[in-house]
């Protein structure tokens, strides 16, 4: 038997708390459901950096984003890191992607062979943070609360345009490779900015959620929250909001809206796959580059360490393979050494500068022993945070910051810090060992200061004068489609169908 395909469906900014065990019981996601059946499904998945550019460079290339240098939304992905893409496509496999990957630089393929869309964000320096500078407020493109108070319906938006687009062009693309012209497995990237706030969503899904469940821990004083979150406040710029209760209901209203509209568009997807005839050899992958704090503590979006940021949904489906819970915690690192070890693909070149590991023996019964590290180190730091998952236990620590010690099966909402507990004095120690063990805090500060500042001054150049953007421009070869008088219209006619003869 052929290797087996691949399709990968990525989200943006879906909390993972809301996948305690496939989505949760109040989402209308039968197409979700239906896939969480099929699939192993890691309850307790982190993303590798809460921030788009930085999670997706590490979920394609299994490095964290001290490893990738790709430290924010404005960080240049390194063309010579392998992805996924790289390694399939080295492999035989033909890869393409429609949807965005927030890739930064010149490079907007990263081992894909064919993108099918541009990209929903800007691929230039213009998003740079500056560490040089703590409590700037960068107004043009930082987030604000407007994402809140402006939630609301509306039948097209930005975003909705966006995917629409993403998932018209992924049926397309189906279709186009069951008709079988390219005779090489492939592995297609799906990738939606949705339910990534502006919390704006069609009519038709917002009244599926005409009462939904409001957050668990309530707003805090903004002196009651640690450090990191303060900056977080400031960076968001919440002074010059008021936010309300309707205004909390409205955007999670909004945002559950919008899962069951992702729902819909993946429903689609897998119906191609399914009417095509490929599902039965095709390996899914489900996930999220990062999740959204949606009102818990009073803090909105990502670039948190907390649950509802860092961690993420994650399925995996394997032809003829059982669903089932991992409750061992894993991450996005893993994704990639994953799809390799499942399609045969050796890794071992660049493995010793791989972060993640594969979950096929986790998949297969065998504990899942090691940490799952996150770092941050974008807008709202002044210095990078780092973290680490083992088992109950999730370990904080900047060296600004006094470090956070969590018992998650106690403390699911990490009200409790038990850094400075005596009971916990060796447990607390021993996760400040591996931080030091893992990470030199000083080399990776200055190494984040040094991207920045060289990134302000080519930003700052390339303005000047005539400009040559690097985003993405698809390209329709609008003379190799349909009917053309160097194709012979039976041959065409007979190829296009599928299945033929039917």
């Amino acid at each position: 038997m052929s290797r087996p395909n691949i399709l990968i469906i990525m989200v943006d900014q879906l909390n993972g708390t809301l996948f305690p065990d496939g989505p949760a019981p109040f989402l209308h996601t039968p197409h979700l459901d239906a896939l969480a059946a099929q699939s192993t499904r890691f309850q307790n998945a982190y993303c590798a950096s809460p921030l788009c550019a930085p999670s997706r460079a590490a979920f394609m290339s299994g490095q964290l984003a001290s490893r990738t240098r790709v430290y924010d939304n404005a960080a240049e992905f390194p063309s010579a890191i392998p992805t996924y893409a790289h390694h399939l496509r080295r492999a035989g496999y033909f890869t393409a992607l429609s949807g965005k990957m927030h890739m930064v630089g010149p490079d907007q393929l990263h081992g894909f062979e064919q993108r099918l869309t541009t990209d929903v964000y800007p691929a230039d320096f213009g998003w740079t943070p500056d560490y040089r500078k703590p409590g700037e407020r960068i107004d043009w493109w930082y987030h604000n609360m407007g994402s809140v108070t402006g939630a609301g319906c509306a039948e097209i938006s930005n975003q909705l345009e966006y995917d629409d687009e993403v998932a018209y062009n992924a049926k397309a693309k189906l279709y186009d490779l069951a008709r079988g012209a390219d005779k090489r497995p492939f592995c297609l990237t799906v990738s939606f900015t949705h339910p990534h706030d502006p919390y704006v969503a069609r009519k038709k899904f917002w009244d599926m959620y005409p009462d939904p469940p409001m957050p668990t821990i309530p707003a805090m004083d903004y002196e009651d929250h640690d450090p990191h979150s303060k900056r977080i406040f400031d960076a968001n710029d919440w002074r010059s909001f008021d936010i309300t209760e309707d205004d909390i209901r409205r955007s999670r209203r909004a945002y559950f809206a919008n899962i069951s509209y992702l729902d819909e568009k993946i429903g689609e997807i897998m119906g191609v796959l399914k009417d095509c005839r490929m599902d039965d050899n095709t390996i899914v992958v489900f996930c999220s580059d990062h999740g959204d704090m949606l009102g818990e503590r009073g803090l909105w979006f990502k670039m948190s360490l907390y649950e509802g940021s860092s961690r993420v949904p994650l399925m995996i489906r394997t032809p003829g393979g059982a669903g089932g819970a991992i409750t061992a915690p894993v991450s996005l690192l893993d994704v990639t050494p994953t799809l390799a070890d499942l399609v045969g693909v050796d890794m071992g070149e660049v493995m010793p500068w791989t972060d993640g590991e594969s979950l096929v023996p986790t998949m297969n019964g065998t504990p899942r022993e090691a940490s799952v590290a996150v770092e941050y180190a974008a807008e709202a730091s002044y210095a990078p945070l780092v973290s680490l998952r083992r088992g109950a236990w999730k370990y904080n620590h900047c060296e600004l910051d006094p470090p956070q010690l969590f018992n998650l099966d106690d403390d699911p909402h990490e009200l409790t810090n038990l850094a400075a507990d005596p009971a916990h004095a060796d447990t607390a120690a021993e996760f400040a060992a591996e931080v030091a063990r893992r990470w030199d805090m000083a080399r990776f500060d200055s190494e984040v200061r040094e991207s920045q500042a060289r990134r302000w001054v080519v930003y700052e150049a390339l303005r000047n004068g005539a400009y040559y953007p690097w985003d993405f421009q698809p390209l329709q070869q609008a003379s190799e489609r349909y009917m053309r008088n160097h194709l012979d219209l039976n041959v065409l006619e007979e190829n296009q169908r599928f299945p033929r003869g039917e």
